[in-house]
């Protein structure tokens, strides 16, 4: 009887180690760095300006700081719809073959502003339901911060969960990167539009 015992505890914890295809220790460090790190420079960068700032356009082609906040918050909640869709389900793992880009040049390629990409008309500011930059930052701070708790707390098995989008296909893991790298892309572009030689002093 001991011995059966013995080995049903055996196969258990077998089956345990067996199943655990969480993320390692460094990709959720670096997960939430960098979630947290982007989601501090966003605040960082709109600290203090009056509304005149906000709503400033460079030029009629160019978002202004809030439109910018708006389409960073749509696409942080649009992208994790993607990433909750994804891991619902099944693993797909022969999909891996099709990912083209390492998490680092995943990081770095989105953040590159020298390259331009036009948003899907979901994402645009003026689709989005945020009728203000404070109710755009609050829906971020909301949508980030409950990311930042997923990441530390998931064993979800996101590196065998590969979605295809326009842009590239992707483990569910490079989405959370991919929602990180992509506020800093903007935050960026609030820089760009604060250096302009015509935005107000106050």
């Amino acid at each position: 009887m001991k011995k059966f015992a013995f080995f049903i505890s055996a196969v258990l914890l077998i089956s345990f180690i067996s199943t655990d295809n969480s993320i390692s220790k460094k990709e959720r460090k670096t997960a939430i760095g960098l979630l947290k790190s982007t989601e501090s420079g966003v605040f960082s960068s709109v600290k203090g300006l009056s509304e005149a700032q906000l709503k400033f356009k460079p030029s009629p082609d160019k978002w202004s700081i809030e439109e910018c906040l708006k389409h960073i918050a749509i696409s942080e909640r649009l992208i994790r719809g993607m990433f909750d869709g994804a891991l619902k389900q099944a693993a797909n793992p022969e999909k891996r073959t099709s990912i083209k880009v390492t998490d680092e040049q995943l990081i770095k390629n989105v953040e590159d502003r020298s390259t331009k990409v036009k948003t899907i008309d979901p994402m645009k500011p003026e689709n989005t339901p945020f009728k203000s930059a404070a109710e755009a930052l609050d829906s971020f701070k909301t949508d980030r911060d409950n990311l930042i708790y997923y990441v530390k707390h998931t064993n979800e098995d996101l590196r065998d969960h590969v979605i295809e989008l326009p842009i590239g296909t992707y483990d569910c893991y490079q989405l959370i990167l991919l929602i990180g790298s992509h506020s800093n892309r903007h935050t960026q572009q609030i820089e760009e539009v604060k250096a302009d030689l015509n935005f107000p002093k106050n």
